[in-house]
């Protein structure tokens, strides 16, 4: 049994350590991000070539089973993985960890509508972490941002007024209050990506009286076996021995 596990989140490391050396793994991370946090094992960096070139692969390095651990919102990757496993019958698991459900959040499907809801309640400034490929959007805004990613969005698609911080976490409760604080913010926008690293600012948040806009989580693949914990993909994997 040789399994490929699909990358670049905590709880994918976390199995990684889990698993090796009991299992043959190998990691893949999309290397999107320079610097990346590695897991224990063989690891390789790159995408596949699209659906094609993950089902080639695959067959060229006798993979058994794929345990998808990427991030909630790498649908893409995701929708590959579900319909390339399909096709060649090898068992695949979603590991995709429990979304956040913040009280009085407003709810929104996608970056865009996240801007038309900055740009409808006239919010003036704006804390936005959806990433570096989430900040287009708000390029007409007329708000102030304050940009949290790992990586600086490029300079073209940036909002007129705005500051990039560069930083990774996990970040603290406190540490999050007073950057609320002290950069003035009246609106949180963010992903629903779930977690312990990055949970601490939405009850920073919601202690500020500051309002969260949430983007949520695209769907899973119709049909795909999801768990929600280290464990019980741990589990499933030793499962397939028997």
């Amino acid at each position: 049994m040789r399994i490929l596990l699909l990358g670049g989140t905590g709880e994918a490391r976390a199995l990684a350590t889990e698993l090796h050396p009991d299992y043959d793994i190998v990691s893949s991370l999309a290397g999107r991000v320079p610097d990346p946090a590695l897991p224990v094992g063989p690891v390789r960096i790159g995408g596949f070539g699209g659906v094609a070139g993950l089902r080639q692969w695959l067959g060229d390095n006798d993979i058994t089973a794929v345990v998808d651990a990427t991030h909630p919102f790498a649908s893409t990757m995701t929708a590959h993985a579900a319909q390339v496993c399909a096709e060649l019958g090898l068992p695949h698991l979603v590991l995709s960890r429990p979304a956040w459900d913040p009280a009085g959040a407003i709810r929104v499907g996608s970056d865009i509508e996240a801007a038309q809801v900055v740009a409808d309640q006239h919010y003036s400034r704006v804390f936005l972490t959806t990433g570096r490929s989430g900040v287009r959007p708000f390029m007409s805004s007329h708000a102030w941002f304050l940009i949290r990613v790992v990586t600086p969005p490029d300079t073209d698609l940036m909002p007129c007024n705005h500051e990039v911080l560069l930083s990774r976490g996990p970040y603290g409760y406190a540490d999050e209050c007073a950057l609320l604080r002290d950069n003035r913010i009246d609106v949180l926008v963010t992903k629903n990506s779930g977690g312990e690293l990055t949970e601490a600012k939405l009850k920073a948040a919601t202690d500020c009286g500051i309002s969260i806009v949430m983007i949520d989580r695209p769907p899973l693949p119709a049909g795909v076996m999801a768990v929600g914990t280290v464990d019980e993909a741990a589990a499933w994997v030793a499962g397939l021995e028997s």
